[in-house]
């Protein structure tokens, strides 16, 4: 079963940071989202690889984390 991870910042050049972390760890760019506006990243991942995640968007102190 899959979910989704979402991560803001305080400045979209951090959520692209983050999304070229996520693409060099193995997550297909497919399963990234960026929304610029909002300065947010969305990771659609198996639950197995949840916690992994979770610990690449908290690298980067995101103001929230769901």
């Amino acid at each position: 079963m899959n979910v989704t991870v979402s991560g803001t910042y305080d400045s979209t050049a951090t959520a692209r940071n983050v999304e070229e972390q996520l693409v060099a760890y193995g997550i297909p760019q497919e399963n990234i989202f960026v929304d610029e506006e909002a300065r947010q990243i969305k990771v659609t991942t198996p639950e197995a690889t949840k916690a992994e995640i979770v610990a690449i968007l908290k690298q980067h102190n995101p103001s929230r984390l769901t």
